[in-house]
């Protein structure tokens, strides 16, 4: 299984990928996740990469990208991956099939996850946590069971993070939108875009998910 997850914040990208990475035995590549590793362990990109985000810039696609093609030689993704919040850029696609290139390896697909607009916003800018313990809730699907009271510590002093405010939300949607849809073009043009309805179930997405790479897998093996 070699995937792509597609899909705006809030579409449950994450949650995705680890069930199917246990499942499947595959790793599961965030780079958000790499980033953090490859600065705590001081690697020597990593270290370039801090020198970026100390200046509150954005880490360069060739840091990115070297950190893409270390994971994606290494042994551990010899079973299979599943790459979520990469490829960013048309940039970043064509990098990353010059290093599938030089591995002989094909992606299978690219899973969009789409969800409505407004469940996103929903989900996002419902978001409320509990200043004290730090339990999380959701004003529309998950609410504390006194208005205002922590379930948890009885606390009253439960916050909205900044980013979770319906404003930024739908900045940030836009921002995706803007960014990535250049690059959901390339791979479509590819016929490698698959889209999933995000709008259901975690188990129902899940099975979606794993019919649409299977059919993939046997197209993509019977044409090469």
């Amino acid at each position: 299984m070699r995937v792509i997850l597609f899909g705006t914040p809030g579409v449950g990208k994450g949650t995705q990928a680890k069930i199917l990475a246990e499942k499947y035995h595959v790793v599961h590549l965030s780079t958000g996740d790499m980033l953090r590793a490859a600065l705590e362990a001081q690697t020597p990109l990593g270290l370039q990469a801090k020198a970026y985000m100390d200046k509150g810039e954005l880490v360069p696609d060739t840091i990115i990208i070297g950190m893409i093609e270390q994971e994606l030689k290494s042994d551990k993704a010899k079973n299979g991956y599943l790459l979520d919040g990469f490829p960013r850029t048309v940039a970043q696609a064509e990098a990353l099939d010059k290093i599938l290139e030089q591995t002989a390896q094909k992606l299978d697909c690219v899973i969009n996850l789409t969800v409505l607009e407004e469940e996103v916003v929903r989900r996002l800018s419902g978001r409320i946590t509990c200043a004290n313990c730090g339990a999380i809730y959701n004003k529309f699907y998950q609410p504390p069971k006194v208005e205002g009271k922590c379930d948890k510590c009885g606390s009253t002093d439960l916050r909205q993070r900044e980013d979770d405010k319906e404003e930024t939300v739908r900045r940030r949607l836009k921002e995706y939108h803007a960014k990535t849809e250049p690059v959901l073009s390339y791979y479509r043009a590819k016929n490698l875009v698959a889209d999933v309805d995000a709008n259901k179930t975690i188990e129902e997405v899940t099975k979606a998910i794993e019919t649409l790479t299977l059919k993939q897998q046997a197209t993509s093996h019977s044409h090469g």
